[in-house]
């Protein structure tokens, strides 16, 4: 089981139950959320895709309401296998 670096007293809403979910899986080492900032648009419900790769694993970012937050996740995983892990832990 990985664990999830809690380090900001603000996080996009929802997202650390979320991050608490996707770390359950024993593919995934470490998940850091990090800078969250103000976007143009709206999200009216939590987003979180896989963005771009980083050494030993994946940026993923957060999207709710106006707010983006980025998140590191440290894993062997493929993109592919990541996304369909982040899509089965928003909806459950």
């Amino acid at each position: 089981m990985g664990r999830v670096v809690i380090t900001h007293s603000t996080y996009v809403e929802g997202l650390i139950p979320v991050l608490k979910r996707l770390a359950r899986d024993p593919r995934i080492e470490t998940i850091t959320p990090a800078v969250i900032c103000r976007v143009r648009g709206r999200a009216p419900e939590l987003r979180l895709r896989v963005s771009t790769p980083i050494t030993g694993g994946w940026k993923l970012v957060a999207r709710r309401g106006s707010s983006a937050q980025e998140v590191f996740v440290v894993t062997p995983m493929a993109a592919p296998d990541l996304e369909e892990l982040v899509s089965g832990a928003i909806g459950g």
